[in-house]
Parts: structure tokens; C-alpha cells; sequence
């Protein structure tokens, strides 16, 4: 186990190889839809290839057998011995869900548990062509842009044994060898027979062949180390013989002085295998023409762009956010201080600090922001996984996978999305014979949408699969007690389809692995009311289903609509707020005893919010005020208010332990004018006292 080397080693280990897997999930998916895609086999063999060889320095021995023959997988595949099949591609998933298992043992500081053997031995066969007879009669063929570190293991013992060492070598003159030189030099990446042995006469010396004159056992390529029983060459000689062929400017030249000479030419000391260090070898080398043109392009490589970025703790990051929303507090309330004062330097400077204050509030929540990739990464293996399990054909699309929002909201959606991407799976889309039937292609489609408008995000959930029929949904909610009969037909078909968001609600007959316990739409529900965030559905029986979820673009610093209950100052959040208008009792009516107003022919329930939140008796209703119409979940309500403020952004202060947990209540803030609002928690308002008030 490697836990015990440098803290920082491991951790540029956990950040590389987190992007990389991250990467892989979509890859490996997007593979099986392009199999003949050369681009991605190579991509994803080198992701293998990249974190097999972080977690050998960390000798994470158990990660580095598992990717090492998924590596050796899609050598195979891209060298075109094997086709990208299901089958294959349900073993490459397995692996890499393993080696995720792995990685998040790794990140916990615990030893990684070993693949298990059957999934290993999968590999293995995969590892081998197609046709064994193939794999062993024809010559591997070289491969295209392909480096020294890309080879797999395969590849390279059938390299070594078509150019066995035992077979008769010819020696070549002088202008043959240096003419050979010449034509290497020109011909770029491939080489003659002839030329490929004398090189190898260099590694292997007079034990197996005439000898290494002096002026060679001083070249970079004469010095390698070899050994007496030397059918074999290391990695370390192998490389560096392909560097002269293939290294810049394609490799040094073959002077005549490299080649094999005579053996008069040879004396017995010269004969002998060479052993040098690397400090001896670099004392020896003469310098060359070609050494110092390769001396002079040394530097070209050093020129790279410095590193721009910095790691960064998120709690470092978490802290400099609180404190902007301390500034954002002192900038309210001077801005209130200057409202009171005919000051006009007073008035420039508190502008400026108003100005300087909101670019600094948007550059720290830059750097809180992450893609909504990080969530969008995963559905590709969710819809191929569910789509091979049920036999259906489902194509993935998504649209504006670069939009920002806050790390906060990234974890906190991650869920939801699940959910409702699965459930388009299960419920949405339809099997391909009745999708024929239906005059549909046999592949349904699920889109996923991101896109920012103002300070909020809107991701939209669509698919063309068989919509939702109202009047089905109003049977299961009178049927599972969801819902009375005089309820079901007062409904909207809009207010029928957000019947699937109660809890226990479920359309399934049978409970499986995916759906049918009717908690999976609920968890959606609460996770995105538990970031302020409200959710729309709309579907057209027979043509599909579109869900538009909007959320606040940060949790950090919380627009709101400051309003007066009583004497007593309230904090409404924006996000919440759908529009506000004065109250007129005439358009108010009862509904089976619920106060409600009538907004554009649709009845909203209407409550008096200091019915919840003043202290003692129920206060006489007054007839003048304001109402605000709130959105909270699937659901409008009206709350009557005595007087508006107006917007302001304030910064959540959590409540003391005395105060925890009161329903109804996200926290408090400091207000422009230096006193203290509570702020409201809609959703648990509603649901607290909207039933002992109606």
C-alpha cells in the first residue's frame, strides 16, 4: 500500500484519475454506438493506461491489475484483432465500476478490494484475439501513431519473437550501412530488415553476434546494458532503440561507425559485452553532429505554458464566501444609511463600494461554480444499463452540459436527476415493437437541458415516449386514498400529472429493481425544494413528457422579498415568488372551507401569514394588504402580508439550538436597516400549519 508517501503525490493522483474515470463512464458508452471510432479506442486505452501507471507508483497493486488488462482490451480492439461487442462492452463496464469501488477505497484511505477472479479471467479472454491461428501466424502490422508506451504486452512478445536473435545475421559493408542511414533518415518510421538486425546487433553484442567496434560502444546505442543469455531485450533498450527511429526530427541517423564491422575489425576487448552507468555513458559520448542539432532543439521542449492553476481547499473557498456575505450585509446597510443623507461624496463612494462589492461577489462564486457535466457525465451508462435490461432502444441527447451553477446545487441534484432520467427510462419510453405500432421509430430519445436565465438555472428532463394519460393518474390517487372523487374532478390535467410527486404514488402493478414503490418521484419533490428550487411537468398522452426544474444559480447569497407581517420583518425567497398584487376581497371565495382568490379563472388557496407566525391568538384579518402568490413545489398559494419592502440579498445566519428545527423556518439574516428577519422555509410552512388553518 502506497498511503504512507507524500501527501501531495497521492492527491494529484486522486484529482487526475477522478477526471479520467469521470471521462471513461461516457466514452465507454458513447464507444458502443461507434465502434470503428479509432479516436475514442485510443482515448480510453490511454485513460486506462494513465491511471494504471499512477496507481503502480502508489503500488496500489490491485488497481493496477485491473486496468492493466482492460488496457490490454483495447489493445487488442484498436489494432483491430477484436470488434466492440455488447458482450465485451458489458465486461468493460464491470471493470471500470470496480475500479470506481477501487478509487473510492483509495480516497478513504483504505486498501483496495482485489476484482474479483471471475471478472479477471473475463478480461484475460479479452485480451486475446479473436483467432488465436491469426494471432500467431500473421506478423503484427505496425499501428499508426502509435508510441512506445502504447504498446501492449501482446503486441510486443509477438515483436520479439518474429525478430528472434537466433536467425543468421549478414553483415553489411560500410556504404551499405551508412546508405541505410540515409534512407531511414528519409523514409521516416519504417525500416528494412537489414537495418532492424544491425540494430539489434549493437544490443546483443559478440555473444550472439560479431562484436561492437569501439567508436560504438561509445554511442547512446551501443552502451545499453544487455545480458549474456541474451534472447531478450529490456523496456528501457527497446525504447531507446525506438526513440533513434521514431524521436524527433525521426531519430538520429546510422553512421557507418554504428554498424556491425568485420570481425578482424573487432578486437576481444571490444568484443565483450558493454556495461556502463548512465553517468559513464554520458562521460563517454562523444559529441556528434547529430547530438548537438538534438541539443539545440532541447530547449523547444522546455518551453511549455507555465501552470495556471492552483488547487484549493472547498472549506478555504466556503470560508472566503461567508465573508463576502458579511460585505454584502455592510453594503446594504451603508446603502440604507445613504438613502437617509443629502450627501454626495458619501453617496459616490457608497456606489463605488456597491460596485466593487457585487464583481467581488461574482468572481467568489466563480469559483465555487462547477459544469452540470459533473451530473450529466453519468446518464449516458444509466440510460445504456436500464435500456440493455428491458430491451429497449433509447438514444441520449444533451444540450448545454458547460453551464455553471454552484458546487452545493451539483451535489444536491445529482439524485433527483437520477430519478427522473430513470424513470423516462421505465416509464417514458416504450418497447420498440409499440413504438413500430405507433408509427415511431424503434429508438425513443430522452433529452437533458441546462441553461442559465438571470441568477437561475433551468435543466429540462424530455422524452418522446407515451406521455401520461390524467385520467389514469386521477383512478390510482382515488384508488391508493391519494385523493377523494370530488377532488379528481375539480383537476387540471396540469394538476393531475403533478399527482405522480405524492408520496406512495406509483403507476407500476409490480414492484421491480427500477420502480413500482412510489417513493422515487417524492425524493425528487423534496431534493429540489430543499434548494429552493421548483419543478414543471407537462405531457401530451402518446407523445412524450417534458419536467422543467428551476433552481437559484447559488445557495451562498439568497435574493429575497422582504415584507412586514404585523410589526415584524419576513424574508420570502425570490426564487418562490411568482407575483404580488393588493388585495381585493371581492375576487375571494370558500372551497370546502378554504379561503381561495381567483387568479386568470384559477382558484389559489389563500392564507393570512400572520395566522402562523404571530405570537398568540388568531389575529382579526384585516381587509386591506398585499398578496403574494408563492410557487413551492407543484402547488401556487396566496399569503396575505400587511406591507412589501422590497428585494433584498441577504446571507443565511442558521438559528440557535433552542430555535432549531421550528417549522417553517430556513434561518435568519441581518436586514439593511440593522435589524434581524427571519427567513421562511416555504415548503415546511405549508406543510406545518396550511391543515390547522384551513
Amino acid at each position: 500500500m502506497g498511503f504512507e508517501v507524500d501527501e501531495d503525490i497521492l492527491q494529484d493522483f486522486l484529482v487526475e484519475a477522478s477526471e479520467i474515470l469521470e471521462q471513461l463512464s461516457e466514452q465507454l458508452v458513447t464507444l458502443e454506438r461507434q465502434p470503428d471510432d479509432k479516436d475514442l479506442l485510443n482515448a480510453i486505452f490511454r485513460g486506462f493506461h494513465t491511471v494504471k501507471g499512477g496507481a503502480g507508483f502508489l503500488s496500489l497493486t490491485a488497481l493496477v491489475d485491473t486496468c492493466h488488462k482492460a488496457e490490454n482490451v483495447f489493445d487488442i480492439l484498436r489494432t483491430g484483432q477484436r470488434k466492440v461487442t455488447s458482450e465485451l462492452m458489458d465486461v468493460i463496464l464491470r471493470a471500470l465500476d470496480t475500479v470506481n469501488n477501487m478509487f473510492a477505497e483509495i480516497q478513504n484511505r483504505e486498501d483496495p478490494t482485489p476484482a474479483e477472479p471471475q471478472l479477471l479471467e473475463e478480461l484475460k479472454r479479452y485480451c486475446r484475439p479473436a483467432s488465436e491461428d491469426e494471432a500467431v501466424a500473421a506478423p503484427v502490422a505496425p499501428v499508426a501513431d502509435t508510441t512506445i508506451s502504447d504498446l501492449g504486452e501482446t503486441e510486443y512478445q509477438q515483436m520479439l519473437d518474429e525478430l528472434a536473435p537466433d536467425a543468421p545475421v549478414d553483415r553489411m559493408p560500410e556504404s551499405a550501412s551508412a546508405g541505410t542511414a540515409e534512407q531511414t533518415a528519409s523514409d521516416g518510421d519504417d525500416i528494412s530488415d537489414d537495418e532492424f538486425e544491425a540494430l539489434l546487433d549493437q544490443l546483443h553484442g559478440a555473444g550472439k553476434h560479431s562484436g561492437i567496434p569501439a567508436s560504438a560502444a561509445s554511442e547512446p546505442s551501443a552502451s545499453l546494458s544487455t545480458d549474456d543469455s541474451g534472447d531478450e531485450i529490456g523496456d528501457l533498450e527497446f525504447e531507446a532503440l525506438l526513440d533513434q527511429l521514431h524521436g524527433s526530427g525521426k531519430g538520429p541517423s546510422i553512421t557507418a561507425d554504428a554498424t556491425v564491422s568485420a570481425p578482424t575489425q573487432a578486437s576481444p576487448a571490444q568484443a565483450a559485452p558493454v556495461r556502463q552507468t548512465p553517468a559513464a555513458v554520458t562521460a563517454a559520448a562523444p559529441a556528434t553532429p547529430t547530438a548537438d542539432k538534438a541539443a539545440a532543439k532541447a530547449p523547444a521542449h522546455h518551453n511549455a505554458p507555465p501552470d495556471t492553476t492552483v488547487r484549493v481547499d472547498t472549506k478555504i473557498l466556503d470560508k472566503i464566501m461567508n465573508m463576502v456575505g458579511e460585505l454584502v450585509l455592510v453594503r446594504n446597510r451603508l446603502i440604507s444609511l445613504d438613502a437617509n443623507h443629502d450627501n454626495e461624496d458619501i453617496s459616490k463612494t457608497v456606489a463605488n463600494l456597491d460596485a466593487v462589492t457585487g464583481d467581488l461577489q461574482g468572481a467568489v462564486m466563480k469559483t465555487r461554480m462547477q459544469p452540470i457535466k459533473k451530473v450529466f457525465g453519468r446518464f449516458p451508462r444509466v440510460v445504456r444499463d436500464m435500456a440493455r435490461n428491458m430491451n429497449k432502444e433509447i438514444n441520449l441527447e444533451m444540450v448545454g452540459e458547460e453551464t455553471d451553477l454552484d458546487k452545493n446545487l451539483v451535489e444536491a441534484l445529482a439524485d433527483p436527476l437520477v430519478h427522473l432520467v430513470r424513470n423516462s427510462c421505465d416509464h417514458g419510453i416504450e418497447m420498440p415493437a409499440e413504438r413500430e405500432a405507433a408509427g415511431k421509430p424503434r429508438a425513443g430519445v430522452i433529452r437533458l437541458t441546462a441553461s442559465q436565465e438571470g441568477d437561475h438555472i433551468l435543466l429540462g428532463i424530455e422524452d418522446d415516449g407515451a406521455g401520461m394519460d390524467p385520467e389514469k393518474l386521477k383512478s390510482i390517487a382515488i384508488k391508493r386514498g391519494i385523493l377523494d372523487a370530488d377532488g379528481a374532478a375539480r383537476m387540471t390535467d396540469n394538476e393531475a400529472y403533478n399527482l405522480i410527486f405524492a408520496p406512495g404514488f406509483s403507476t407500476k402493478q409490480e414492484i421491480t429493481d427500477v420502480s413500482g414503490r412510489g417513493v422515487g418521484m417524492d425524493v425528487v419533490k423534496t431534493g429540489i425544494n430543499s434548494v429552493n428550487g421548483s419543478i414543471v411537468i407537462d405531457s401530451e398522452k402518446g407523445k412524450g413528457t417534458r419536467l422543467q426544474i428551476k433552481v437559484p444559480l447559488t445557495l451562498a447569497i439568497l435574493p429575497t422579498l422582504m415584507v412586514l407581517v404585523g410589526k415584524q420583518t419576513f424574508a420570502l425567497p425570490l426564487t418562490n415568488v411568482n407575483e404580488i398584487f393588493h388585495l381585493d376581497l371581492t375576487r375571494t371565495s370558500t372551497v370546502d372551507g378554504q379561503l381561495t382568490i381567483v387568479v386568470r379563472n384559477h382558484a389559489i388557496p389563500l392564507f393570512y401569514l400572520q395566522d402562523w407566525l404571530l405570537k398568540g391568538e388568531r389575529q382579526a384579518r384585516k381587509a386591506q394588504g398585499h398578496v403574494v402568490i408563492v410557487v413551492v413545489g407543484n402547488q401556487q398559494v396566496g399569503f396575505v402580508v400587511d406591507g412589501l419592502i422590497g428585494q433584498e440579498e441577504v446571507v443565511i445566519k442558521p438559528l440557535d439550538q433552542l430555535l432549531h428545527g421550528t417549522p417553517g423556518m430556513a434561518g435568519a439574516t441581518i436586514t439593511s436597516d440593522g435589524g434581524i428577519a427571519l427567513i421562511l422555509d416555504l415548503a415546511g410552512l405549508i406543510k406545518a400549519y396550511a391543515r390547522r388553518y384551513a
